[in-house]
């Protein structure tokens, strides 16, 4: 469990006489459920030291220091509460909210969305004290994102505490991310598993892609059903990498239906009403941060997705 940040302000990271030799914004990072690249901008500010010695990004940890990291104050405003959004809660307890977001809502705000996000609509459930403030002030309680033509299941921390324990489990991987996506063409394999890098297409800086020196990324997949054109897959997410399942299926010759990104043609038109990416976060597997009991969540397919499936199933395969 990482060592539990209560927001901003000064925090003393006690390394173990034992640590091995490990990067500093890593080991900081793993210690208290920070992303890697915040850890890294507290560094370049000057905010991480041992001693009086400010600490470099690749500076290796000295067994028996301390750290000390100073986590200033957001400078961002609260975003605004919208309380009309609406958004399903598929499972709710203390520690979580496990959402059913739809298509088309951006998870939390950014240039050119500073409102009308999921975060906007948790606001509106209850303000920023009833979500983990580790991520700033403008992501409440968020761990991990979903793009915003995705739809589906996408968990969302109450507390401080749960918000650590659940990055944890998204870093070590034992939180079961399934997806389901209806892509183009028939494919082979009933069941298969996807092993290529992905980083910034070298061509097309706003796209990701399979690159040699990208970052290890890992898809299983099962076919659930076959139509004429047309596969249905299962996906586990095993890394989560930016736009991963759409990258890697089309990278094998099967992008997702309705890709406006990814897809050309018949595929980014999709089979006939479609009108969006054919892409659905479909089951959450985690452990409980308080119980450490399993806690399992689906979300079925929205209707119009079930819609574009009914018209592919009247269809001779």
């Amino acid at each position: 469990m990482p060592d539990t940040l209560r927001g901003p302000g000064i925090h003393l990271l006690a390394v173990p006489p034992d640590a091995g030799a490990t990067r500093v914004d890593r080991y900081v990072a793993d210690r208290t459920g920070l992303s890697r690249s915040h850890v890294q901008k507290l560094i370049s500010d000057g905010r991480l030291t041992a001693g009086s010695r400010l600490l470099r990004a690749n500076s290796l940890v000295e067994p028996g220091s301390e750290l000390r990291l100073d986590v200033p104050l957001p400078s961002a405003t609260e975003p605004i509460a919208q309380p009309e959004i609406d958004v399903p809660i598929v499972y709710e307890d203390a520690d979580l909210l496990i959402v059913d977001k739809p298509a088309g809502l951006v998870v939390h705000p950014a240039p050119g969305h500073a409102d009308g996000t999921l975060v906007n609509a948790l606001l509106g459930r209850g303000g920023s004290e009833a979500f983990g403030g580790i991520a700033g002030v403008r992501r409440p309680g968020i761990v991990h994102r979903l793009d915003r033509d995705t739809s589906g299941l996408l968990m969302v921390a109450r507390t401080d505490l749960a918000q650590h324990s659940l990055m944890a489990q998204l870093k070590a991987r034992r939180v079961k991310k399934t997806y389901l996506a209806l892509v183009q063409g028939s494919v082979a394999a009933a069941v298969g598993r996807i092993e290529a890098p992905i980083g910034r297409d070298p061509r097309q800086r706003t796209r990701m892609a399979v690159v040699a020196d990208g970052r290890a990324a890992t898809t299983g997949y099962r076919v659930r059903e076959r139509f004429a054109a047309w596969t249905l897959l299962e996906l586990d997410l095993v890394t989560g990498r930016t736009h991963q399942i759409r990258v890697h299926l089309d990278a094998i010759g099967h992008p997702v239906a309705g890709d406006p990104v990814y897809g050309t043609g018949t595929s980014q038109r999709g089979p006939d009403g479609l009108a969006r990416l054919f892409l659905h976060a479909w089951r959450l597997e985690l452990t409980s941060p308080s119980s450490g009991e399993l806690i399992r969540a689906t979300a079925p397919l929205p209707a119009e997705l079930e819609a574009v499936l009914d018209g592919l199933r009247v269809r001779p395969a």
